[in-house]
């Protein structure tokens, strides 16, 4: 078993051993791991029945039953085989996309912390067991029903089992269930029930059935699909009417029409946008980006908007204070990231004793309001680690190099009684204290709007005024600016909240994040893809525009206007055109700018971490979270996770997306292109001289050959060289739109007229003419599925040129294997006829790319 110890006070024992990890072991083996039941398996006869039941299939079951009955049985081996290979292939592909969906999900599984053997660890959820001790912090999703033994400011969303939107107040002695997440405060908890006798688990048992909700793409095709089969089969019953009008017999013209059908609609496609989707989720999860739905795949094609929060995605998020300021004076604090080393300084000079006195009591402040921990972790940058939060932790460091108490020994001399732990809406925490001579210290640190108010301190307004100012300032230079109160006081019985009140002002905390070096690569990319990128903050106005510019989200000379929380919900019918950063942000808010991107058509990606991004990144069209610092209840609202919490890995899976797409929408080219010109060749071959110009085992031979391997390598080739320096797609933009319409018949066209003229000169010098349209209309069609690359001579998917090298084999095969020609009622051609057939094969190929050069700056498929 795995598991991670953190020092940090909000994961402390809560004073007993909690369970050895002997007898955790025990009770897992007797209980049984904590997690809902999977649904069971679809059974394999389902599957088959399943691909059996398409519409599309029966239609060539029963032609199968036709043929046996008027006694043509090559044709039904032929349909047959063909039948089951279809089926083959569907059942192995949803298998396929199955397994990497649950894959995707075992990655994704949520964690919690416990307490064994009388220290904090933090294990996989599904490890948890009854007895255990849990420690709720704010954010974590509560991995099993249990008491709650202690509660500070408890306050939990149970939205996902009651339905009720309002989070519910929770005290010591009451009871917490699985599944419901710590929306403020902290707590300790004992498990009462795990998996199946859990809420979650209860609730579960009630729901049945394995279906699985289709794609907006999947639709669309399927939509596409009916209106093909409509289109193809009312040409079938012309071509039908044509025969018995030329005098061919009934039962042969039946069922080589209703295979003329099968053969011109891609039936498999809906099974290789399944794969393709699974496939890109697979490839997104080795380059970090965790996709947890397959649509999400689909989606990221079409985002245009990217919203990204500042620290931690733009930033280092390794926070380091730089300055502190206080009533009687400012200084300079030197040192990197979390090293506790460094010094005070004023005017490049160390502080004295009498100077260095406020600035310790301000950090001590800081200190004592504090719920992170450093630790050493090696050498170098980052040789000192944060537990907890970044910004708590650098309050840590500067503490140090002040001089003040080890925080260890502040706890001890000063044990904390009481808290009002910071949530997005108060912008403040507030600590309370014994001390030793029995009084109590009050300790507040906060956003400096929500601390430097009359309401809060003590002091005259014109200290308050030039308060306010110097924070503006410092956050004008593009720091966090935090604001420290505190004072002593005789216990009184009052709430945490109650002593917020008549405080002195100890000064402000000026704190530097650095933003990353790959942050301005990043937004360019961004940019060259169509993409929009934009910040959305809680932070100051001032200090968001600082590193907007500094990032390059916001450009030399470039006027881009600011909007903040407050201004949004004061017009709410802003145009959002332009505005490039939100600062002073609240959940509810950053919910409304996406809803507001959205009704202007845009599709938006959302990034986050905390709890107060969850809602906005259940809105946005496709929500990421941050793996490695982001809170469970961000992971389990985004449809994408970033195991690298790099800006960057969107930009990948977009591109990823981007790829998913363009091989789907090349492969339905290349499938109707191919279908619509075996149409074309039945319909005008006649007309030409040539009576029958395909048996229906020979249609049903070229569709199993173009639609089965090389259909399916279609859909793992490279990205297109141009995918991230065009625009987005639009969302409601047809599969067949941008010009797929017309390359499709281009292709069409130009397929059909080389397979008719190689038919029409081998009948000319005497060969068996239609043995070599057959293979010259195979032999067009693998040419255009080569041309239709977007890079011809690449390393990456060698499988496409196998498969048509395979296919290739196999289409002369049917020419000389006797057991093959009796089937497909076929004759040797030949070099002659080879030559001809090769001869589409290269004309079809010269085509296609011709074709990609022609629509040259349009979203090629």
């Amino acid at each position: 078993m795995t598991t991670r110890t953190t020092d940090a006070p909000a994961a402390r024992a809560p004073g007993h051993p909690g369970l050895t990890q002997a007898e955790a072991e025990r009770r897992l083996a007797r209980h049984g791991r904590n997690e809902v039941p999977p649904p069971r398996p679809t059974p394999l006869y389902r599957r088959v029945l399943a691909q059996l039941r398409d519409p599309l299939i029966l239609v060539l079951l029963g032609a199968a039953l036709l043929t046996i009955l008027i006694g043509d049985y090559p044709d039904a081996v032929v349909i047959g085989l063909v039948v089951v290979v279809n089926t083959t292939v569907g059942v192995v592909q949803e298998v396929r996309a199955d397994r990497a969906v649950a894959a995707l999900t075992a990655l994704s599984a949520p964690h919690a912390r416990v307490v064994r053997d009388a220290a904090a660890h933090e294990i996989p959820a599904a490890l948890v067991v009854p007895g255990d001790t849990l420690l709720l912090g704010e954010g974590d999703i509560v991995a099993a029903d249990a008491d709650l033994g202690e509660a500070s400011a408890l306050l939990m969303d149970e939205s996902m089992l009651t339905g009720e939107s309002e989070p519910v107040d929770k005290s010591a002695g009451e009871t917490v269930s699985a599944g419901t997440v710590v929306a403020r405060g902290r707590g300790t908890a004992t498990a009462t029930a795990t998996g199946p006798a859990s809420a979650l688990g209860r609730i579960a048992a009630l729901m049945d059935g394995n279906g699985h909700e289709p794609t907006p793409l999947q639709r669309r095709l399927a939509s596409l699909g009916r209106m093909l089969a409509l289109l193809t089969i009312t040409l079938c019953v012309l071509f039908f009417a044509l025969g018995l009008v030329r005098g061919l017999a009934p039962g042969t013209m039946a069922v080589t029409a209703i295979s003329l059908a099968v053969a011109a609609v891609p039936e498999s496609l809906p099974a290789v946008v399944t794969l393709a989707l699974a496939l890109g989720a697979r490839r997104m999860a080795a380059r970090g980006a965790l996709v947890r739905r397959l649509p999400a795949v689909e989606t990221l094609g079409s985002v245009s908007v990217l919203a990204t929060d500042k620290t931690g995605t733009l930033t280092e998020g390794r926070m380091v204070v730089q300055h502190l300021w206080t009533p009687s004076g400012a200084a300079d604090v030197s040192g990197s990231g979390y090293d506790p080393r460094g010094e005070l300084t004023r005017d490049g000079r160390p502080l004295t004793a009498e100077q260095l006195r406020p600035f310790q009591e301000l950090l001590t402040t800081a200190a004592l309001c504090n719920d992170a921990v450093l630790k050493p972790s090696g050498t170098g940058p980052d040789a000192w680690a944060a537990v907890g939060d970044p910004m708590e932790a650098a309050l840590l460091a500067a503490a140090a190099k002040a001089g003040c108490p080890d925080p260890a020994e502040l706890h001890r001399d000063c044990p904390r009684i009481a808290e009002a732990p910071f949530d997005s809406m108060r912008k403040r925490m507030t600590t309370l204290h014994h001390l030793p001579d029995g009084n109590v210290l009050v300790c507040l640190k906060g956003a400096p709007e929500a601390v430097l108010t009359a309401s809060v301190l003590a002091e005259p307004p014109a200290l308050l005024e030039q308060a306010r100012e110097r924070a503006a300032a410092l956050a004008g230079g593009g720091f966090r600016v935090l604001a420290a109160a505190g004072t002593e006081r005789l216990w009184q019985p009052l709430p945490v909240t109650g002593a917020e009140r008549e405080l002195r002002l100890l000064g402000l905390i000026a704190i530097s994040d650095p933003p990353k070096a790959a942050a301005p690569a990043t937004l360019s990319a961004c940019r060259a893809a169509g993409i929009n990128p934009v910040m959305i903050t809680g932070d100051h106005p001032a200090t968001a525009r600082a590193i907007a510019e500094r990032t390059g989200l916001v450009r030399a000379g470039e006027t881009a206007e600011i909007l903040t929380g407050a201004q949004l919900a004061a017009a709410p019918d802003t145009d959002l055109t332009g505005v490039r950063v939100f600062a002073r942000t609240d959940p509810q808010q950053k919910v409304d700018i996406v809803h507001a991107w959205r009704a202007h058509g845009a599709v938006t990606a959302m990034t986050g971490d905390g709890v107060n991004d969850g809602p906005a990144l259940r809105q946005a069209d496709i929500g990421v979270a941050m793996g490695a610092r982001g809170t469970e209840v961000a992971r389990q609202a985004a449809d994408l996770v970033l195991t690298d919490d790099e800006l960057a890995t969107v930009v990948t899976a977009v591109e990823e997306g981007r790829r998913v797409y363009d091989n789907i929408r090349r492969f339905l080219v290349y499938a109707m292109a191919g279908g619509a010109a075996e149409i074309l060749v039945m319909l005008i071959g006649p007309l030409l001289g040539l009576a029958l110009p395909l048996r229906a085992g020979q249609i049903l031979w070229i569709n199993l050959l173009t639609h089965g391997l090389t259909g399916v390598a279609m859909g793992a080739e490279p990205v297109s060289p141009d995918a991230m320096s065009r625009p987005p797609r639009p969302p409601g933009q047809h599969i067949l739109a941008a010009g797929v319409w017309q390359r499709l018949l281009v292709l069409a066209s130009a397929v059909t007229v080389v397979s008719l003229l190689a038919g029409l000169a081998a009948r000319a010098v005497g060969l068996p003419w239609q043995s070599v349209l057959f293979l010259a209309l195979l032999a067009a069609q693998l040419g255009v599925a080569l041309g239709l690359r977007a890079r011809l001579m690449t390393r990456q998917n060698l499988f496409l040129p196998a498969s048509v090298a395979g296919s290739a084999v196999l289409a002369v095969a049917a020419l000389h294997v006797p057991a093959l020609r009796s089937l497909l009622d076929t004759d040797p051609v030949g070099w002659t006829g080879m030559w001809l057939a090769a001869a589409a094969g290269v004309s079809a190929f010269t085509a296609a790319r011709l074709l990609r050069g022609a629509f040259r700056g349009k979203a090629k498929p």
